[in-house]
């Protein structure tokens, strides 16, 4: 099966697969939206602009799990794994990876696919080289290679390495495998946070663009 069809392929059941997760968690979304505006102040959603595929903006939706304006307070874009700014809901959330379903809408509209490099943010773009962009040559995943292989432990370079080797090796077969180990990361919970010195722009990346770069 050559690239072109396989990448028909993946899109049909990105659509079938996305489209059938939202109709069946409509009920836990409901709970989790209820949960959410019961125990702290703010949106059900947290909505940030991140770099698509070759670069395209769109806007990310995840449900919120921390405090409101999270980046003006603490440890700014820091997200420690008892970060006092993540609330009790947002803890078992994010230890669940709950707060990213809602992406599965990304999917079904294109911006995103069930597997592929995570999407980045828009200013992380302006530090890769020529070959780290290439990343960027395919959708945007929910899950990706480098999420199965160290996710939030790995380096930056490390996890870019990493997306750009599933862009560059992608198939089907490729794309089940990753996504049977997500469900053993999924349940184990491991790389959830990323230690100070693995630390890009925000460990866990759900935080708003910040007002200056780190050097």
């Amino acid at each position: 099966m050559s690239r072109r069809v396989e990448l028909t392929v993946k899109r049909l059941l990105d659509i079938l697969i996305a489209a059938a997760g939202l109709v069946l968690l409509l009920p836990l979304f409901a709970l989790v939206a209820v949960c959410i505006r019961l125990g702290s102040r703010g949106p059900v959603f947290f909505s940030q602009e991140r770099a698509g595929c070759r670069g395209k903006p769109f806007r990310i939706s995840k449900f919120r799990t921390m405090v409101e304006h999270a980046d003006r307070i603490g440890s700014g874009l820091y997200v420690s794994q008892n970060d006092s700014r993540i609330t009790s809901v947002g803890k078992i959330l994010r230890r669940l990876s709950i707060d990213e379903l809602p992406q599965l809408l990304h999917i079904v509209t294109g911006k995103m696919s069930l597997v592929g490099p995570r999407p980045a943010l828009p200013y992380q773009l302006e530090r890769y080289t020529t070959e780290q962009a290439r990343r960027l040559l395919m959708r945007p995943g929910l899950t990706g290679w480098s999420q199965v292989n160290g996710r939030n432990l790995l380096s930056w370079p490390e996890r870019i390495e990493k997306d750009i080797w599933y862009v560059d090796n992608f198939s089907l077969w490729l794309d089940a495998r990753i996504l049977l180990r997500t469900l053993k990361v999924w349940i184990s919970g491991n790389g959830i946070y990323a230690p100070r010195d693995r630390f890009f722009f925000s460990a866990h990346d759900d935080i708003p663009t910040p007002s200056r770069k780190d050097s």
